[in-house]
């Protein structure tokens, strides 16, 4: 943890100053904003593709969660941002899956791995100066959004898509997408398929995914709109349709793509060769964090964390080259971002130093993705997740 202490009391006291000052103001006009952030789990929302669906029991029914659960929402901004509660309680309670290869795995030694841990353990850096700072709930998909919602988790990392009912019927808030996906199918050579087959040729094929998510509806919708017949399974957790898929009770499953590239990776019998097709996904499912509606503040920390490791990288900042860019060597926004002459970081109640250390703790865009994604053949060159300057979708608005 660095230069965090005359901080956090700085911070504290500001923070009383501010509370009273909104009671002598608010009395005429309750701003109750229910958090009420995401969703009780829906079952239908996409569950994000690439994760492992939670739900796991295999549920005939698409799923559709989004629907607004029955639970009374609550409003966890009362009395103050979700970034105070964090800070007085000295951890960050983030929302993973635990079992989504390459995203969150929960190792046997209890420690978490993936993209989104390490997101996690981002927040933590930026708002509490140490990157280990972090209590990691496993969540299925059905749970996800009533643990936003509740306050059970701060936020939420767990290839969650962002996707319009979710925003607004069920009342999330998501930041910047930290990864563009497209849902694909995987299924056996053996079977007759390859990476050139088209969705049409499931026709009269079981299919397997995750209850509740996003995929679940989009194969349901496509197999309609393409006149084929298909049989559906649904399980919650995605590990129980690989198992499905292994014993050969699945023809074809489907989720993200990454999450296809990354089973494939690990759980391939050998002699086996499973392909992913279609070339071109069946939908857009663009995952990143979630997090309560309503909270400004915490949206803004949240956020500029993640832009923090989207701008290093673009500026080519990595974890070793932190204490020049404060020098300046990386120019002026560089400087101001590891909190430097001109930095904007104590204005959203952070220290100063909150981004430097993000990127000396968990590294820059580039560096998160090679310690993650990289290991299971997913290559950032020609895709979407790019940085804008090559083409891709990754783009930070300007750190002044």
């Amino acid at each position: 943890m660095t230069r965090r202490g005359t901080t956090n009391r700085w911070r504290r006291a500001a923070g009383a100053v501010a509370a009273l000052a909104l009671i002598a103001g608010a009395c005429g006009g309750d701003d109750d904003d229910d958090v009420a952030t995401d969703e009780p789990a829906e079952a239908d929302e996409p569950a994000d593709a690439d994760e492992p669906a939670d739900a796991d029991e295999p549920s005939d029914e698409p799923a559709d969660a989004e629907e607004p659960s029955d639970e009374e929402p609550v409003d966890t901004t009362q009395g103050g941002s979700i970034l105070d509660t964090v800070i007085d309680r000295g951890t960050l309670n983030c929302g993973v899956s635990g079992a989504a290869v390459a995203f969150s795995v929960t190792e046997a030694d209890g420690s978490v791995t993936g993209i989104d841990a390490d997101y996690c353990r981002a927040v933590a850096a930026a708002v509490l100066g140490d990157a280990t700072a972090v209590t990691f709930t496993a969540l299925t998909a059905a749970e996800r959004f009533t643990a936003v919602q509740t306050g059970d988790v701060d936020v939420l990392m767990r290839n969650s898509t962002w996707t319009q009912s979710r925003d607004t019927d069920v009342g999330m808030d998501f930041g910047p997408t930290t990864y563009y996906d497209g849902q694909q199918l995987m299924a056996r050579e053996a079977d007759g398929f390859s990476p050139s087959s088209e969705v049409a040729e499931i026709d009269g094929a079981v299919v397997c995914t995750n209850a509740g998510t996003t995929t679940e509806t989009n194969i349901t919708e496509l197999a309609g709109q393409l006149g084929i017949a298909i049989t559906l399974q649904t399980f919650e957790d995605y590990d129980q349709v690989v198992d499905a898929f292994l014993a050969g009770t699945c023809d074809v499953i489907t989720t993200d793509g990454s999450g296809l590239v990354g089973r494939k990776a690990v759980q391939q019998p050998e002699g086996e060769n499973w392909v992913i097709f279609p070339a071109t996904p069946i939908s857009k499912e663009p995952l990143g964090p979630v997090y309560a509606q309503n909270d400004s503040q915490w949206a803004d920390v949240v956020n500029w964390t993640v832009y923090a490791t989207f701008i290093a990288d673009e500026l080519g900042i990595t974890s070793a080259d932190v204490d020049a860019a404060l020098a300046g060597d990386f120019g002026p926004e560089a400087q101001r971002l590891m909190g430097g002459e001109g930095e904007l970081q104590t204005v959203m109640g952070l220290s100063a130093d909150a981004f430097y250390n993000v990127i000396s703790q968990v590294g820059n865009y580039q560096e998160i993705w090679d310690a993650n994604l990289t290991p299971v053949g997913l290559d950032r060159e020609g895709s979407a997740n790019a940085q804008w300057t090559d083409g891709g979708l990754i783009y930070a608005p300007p750190a002044r």
